[in-house]
């Protein structure tokens, strides 16, 4: 997997994939074409890619990973902060932020994003420490939970979610390998026991998607999601996370939260994991996304790693079968891009390749590779 991503996907990225004239990254690419597939950009969208490219060139690609991701990074700036103080949603097709509204998610990718540039490109890293350490400080003036936690938008309203806590998590934990600012660390463990308390449900084991306000599960039908996908990505997280705490209830959690992801969540019949499940493990969405073969992947090397006997055999003998069900959304589409939806019947959908994707796809590049080296 390592080649297809060296030698083909980040090439096509990096070229059909930024725009070279204003340093812009594309949304997503035609299937048939290789172009771009529209004149909009999310905000979730350029840090992705940023982490993608510089995480890519520490896997070998020998692409000019830091000058695209430096070129990338100011257009994103300037566009999607304009004289915000966070960052904006989305572009309109002129390029213009369209939608300047705070969303959580999108500033827990400004931040991740922040620490690959101070991780990767040693000349940028004061002006990467100085930037996230200012957007923190406004999250935190106005946007903090009374509880724990923080609030998605600025109408603090209902619901507030797991999944952008989950990635400010990601984030922190990214800051802990570079800075020495124990502010990371301290989030990162805010983050995680509001994940150990609230998130996760205390019967089952399963993680939540939508909370009212005291972070009790939405009392409609939104507050019995769970999704598969996250499952094993708060796992995979937990297990980072409690293995540097030395916190053995955050590796149980994990090892749960795995267990029915794999158990529930999998479709034995197209081999690959689908979107949501209510809270009784019925199936609500079957739709099976690419980035969620990717995380199960994560998780069970993540696993594998923390086990021993038995249950590590059980995870090592799930990452071929994790590994073949990512691999085949590579499949009969041109050389680097990708599907992004298997359908019930096994046909994926006609449409473009989503650019979100590939952050999914490269941290599970690099966890395998990683995982392969110690064994």
């Amino acid at each position: 997997m390592t080649s297809w991503l060296t030698q083909k996907a980040l090439p096509v990225w990096s070229s059909a994939g930024i725009d070279a004239s204003t340093g812009a990254c594309f949304e997503s690419l035609d299937l048939k074409s290789g172009a771009a597939a529209s004149d909009t950009v999310r905000a979730r969208v350029p840090p992705r890619q940023i982490y993608a490219f510089l995480e890519g060139a520490n896997l070998g690609w020998d692409g000019a990973a830091a000058d695209i991701a430096v070129s990338l990074w100011a257009w994103y700036e300037r566009t999607f902060r304009e004289d915000l103080e966070h960052y904006g949603n989305v572009t309109g097709p002129s390029g213009e932020l369209a939608d300047g509204t705070f969303d959580l998610y999108n500033q827990a990718f400004a931040l991740f994003a922040l620490a690959q540039i101070a991780r990767f490109i040693p000349e940028r890293a004061d002006l990467a420490h100085e930037e996230a350490e200012r957007l923190l400080t406004y999250i935190e003036a106005h946007f903090q939970h009374p509880r724990d936690g923080f609030f998605d938008t600025p109408e603090k309203s209902a619901p507030l979610k797991s999944n952008p806590h989950m990635h400010l998590f990601e984030a922190c934990l990214a800051w802990e390998e570079t800075s020495e600012n124990s502010v990371w660390q301290d989030l990162a463990d805010e983050i995680a026991e509001l994940a150990l308390v609230a998130f996760i449900d205390p019967v089952s084991g399963g993680l939540r998607e939508f909370f009212d306000l005291d972070w009790s599960p939405m009392p409609d039908a939104s507050g019995r999601i769970m999704e598969p996908g996250h499952q094993f990505e708060w796992a995979w997280l937990l297990v980072r996370w409690g293995t540097a705490r030395q916190d053995a209830d955050a590796l149980i959690a994990a090892r749960r939260l795995y267990d029915i992801g794999r158990t529930f969540g999998v479709d034995d019949t197209r081999g690959a994991v689908f979107m949501a499940l209510s809270d009784d493990f019925t199936v609500l969405d079957p739709i099976a996304r690419l980035w969620g073969q990717t995380e199960w992947l994560k998780a069970a090397i993540a696993l594998a790693k923390v086990s021993s006997g038995p249950e590590r055999t059980a995870y090592l003998d799930d990452i071929p079968d994790a590994a073949e069900a990512m691999l085949a959304f590579f499949k009969d589409v041109p050389a680097g891009l990708w599907h992004d939806k298997l359908k019930p019947d096994g046909t994926f959908a006609d449409e473009p390749a989503p650019a979100s994707s590939f952050y999914h796809i490269v941290c599970a590049i690099s966890e395998l590779q990683a995982f392969t080296k110690e064994l």
